[in-house]
Order: structure tokens, then sequence, then C-alpha cells
């Protein structure tokens, strides 16, 4: 199959699709269809945590496809619970274990946990874990300017992508700024906000009219026109196959600007902000 979603390169070299598929909740047997379909319609970067519990759910899926290891992008993220150095160490390999693979292509920390303050601990152990081969490029998620500052500015290395909280209605202005200046990749986790009200969103429908696609595809086409890697999830592979065929039109200045215009001051949709927000 040729390469149905285009890829940038990350600061360290690594290229990763702008559009990766996300699969929290995906678990057993349904999970790993669902997976599995996906790179079947032409996914390659699959991203999973440690917390989701289905990390031999994407590795049974990865077992299961036709398409070769290498040629796929697998991505899982370090707990809170275990930001210790040598609990850190710990889990990527329990990561890989579980997964039963022998290198993730990404592994992210979750969360930066600020009140715990052990992220940047948790940040040397995945630099070391990095040179014995075990991951091939390191991020963060839900890391704001300063966190992200003090990572480089005690340990030297720059994570290669922030996953954010981004959608229509918390665009994320600043932050993205940030992540741009600092050449960090944006990652966007719940990419469509809540399906069911975006849907019925008059603005969002009335630009999906204009250009004869779905709501999905307009606001995946807004992530993709901002630079952000968006990571949907769906177990239809109808759905699969829609969210990532986008790539056919462009929106509008005008369009974007209109979108833009959607966010929220405090748009998030549980309001975990992460200067304050712990997860374990």
């Amino acid at each position: 199959m040729t390469k149905q979603i285009p890829e940038i390169t990350l600061n360290d070299g690594v290229n990763i699709p702008v559009i990766g598929f996300g699969t929290a909740k995906l678990k057993g047997s349904a999970g790993v269809q669902a997976i599995t379909s996906a790179i079947n319609q032409g996914y390659r970067l699959i991203d999973s945590a440690y917390n989701y519990e289905n990390e031999g759910t994407v590795g049974e899926a990865v077992r299961r496809t036709s398409v070769p290891r290498e040629d796929l992008l697998i991505t899982s993220k370090l707990p809170g619970r275990h930001h210790t150095y040598d609990d850190a160490i710990q889990t990527v390999q329990e990561s890989l274990y579980r997964a039963n693979i022998d290198y993730y292509d990404f592994y992210l920390i979750h969360w930066p946990n600020p009140k715990q303050d052990q992220y940047v601990e948790a940040w040397q152990a995945l630099i070391d874990a990095k040179k014995w081969g075990l991951i091939r490029s390191i991020g963060v998620c839900n890391f704001l300017p300063e966190h992200l500052e003090r990572l480089e500015k005690e340990t030297g290395v720059k994570p290669s992508m922030n996953q954010i909280e981004l959608h229509p209605f918390f665009n994320q202005e600043e932050q993205r700024a940030f992540h741009e200046e600092q050449q960090i990749a944006t990652e966007s986790w719940s990419p469509l906000y809540r399906a069911r009200e975006v849907f019925q969103n008059k603005t969002m429908k009335k630009i999906a009219d204009a250009h004869g696609k779905s709501v999905t595809q307009i606001i995946l086409r807004w992530h993709y026109q901002l630079g952000a890697i968006a990571i949907p999830k769906s177990s239809s592979p109808e759905r699969q196959l829609e969210n990532i065929s986008i790539f056919d039109f462009a929106l509008t200045d005008e369009e974007m600007s209109t979108l833009a215009a959607l966010t929220q001051p405090d748009g998030r949709l549980n309001g975990q902000d992460p200067a304050v927000y712990e997860e374990f």
C-alpha cells in the first residue's frame, strides 16, 4: 500500500505520520480487531499508554497485521506513579514485555505531576532507555512551557513532542506557538472533542457542507493545517478510513479563523490543568 498519510520529521530526526490512531479503552479481542482494522486502512502510528492497560492488545494487533513491525510506529506512556528513575526504567521494560515488542518508537511521560515533582527524574530515565535502544524517540504529554524548559535546562535534552489536549473548543494557541519556537511537535489528544456535540455544531456543519466533507474530516483537517498530529479513535472501519481521507481539500484562511474563534477560555473536557492535575 502506498502511504496515505504525510509525515513530518521531529527534532531528533524520527519521522512521524500527521495522523495516528488512538487506542484508549480498546482492549481484548474487540480492541485487537479495531487496531488491526486501522492498520489495514493505512494507519501507521498507534498510540497507547501504560495506564490504558492495553499494551498487550496493541502488541497482538501488531503481530496479526501483515504490515512489517518496522513500518509501524508504536507509542506508550509512563504513568505518574512511576516517575522515580528506577520505577521508570522498570515500567518501560514492563511496557515492552506487555506488548511483546523489542522497542517503542515513542515513549512519553503521561503528565508532569508538578506536586510530586519527579518528572525530571523520569525524563532522565527515558533518555537512558533511548540510549539503550528501548525507545527510538522520547517525548511528553500535557507539559506546560515551564515544565519543558526545565527538562532541557536540567538534562540538555528537549522532548521530540508534547501531546496535549487540543480541539476547536480549546485550541492552545500560546502553547502551540511555544512548541513551534522550540521545535517540539504538537500532538493532539481528544482531537474531536465530544463527537456527538461537534456533529451538531452549526459553524462546523456549514464548513463541512461547503466542502462536501463530514464535520469530523473538517476538524482533522484543521489539526493538520495547524501543524498538529491528531490521534482520533474509532472502532468502525468506515470511520477509520474517513478520518484519514482529509488530504484532498484545504480549509481557507477564513475557515481556519472561524474555527479558531470557537475556542473557550478554559474549554478543557475534564478541567485537567497540567499546572495542578496529578495522574497516577
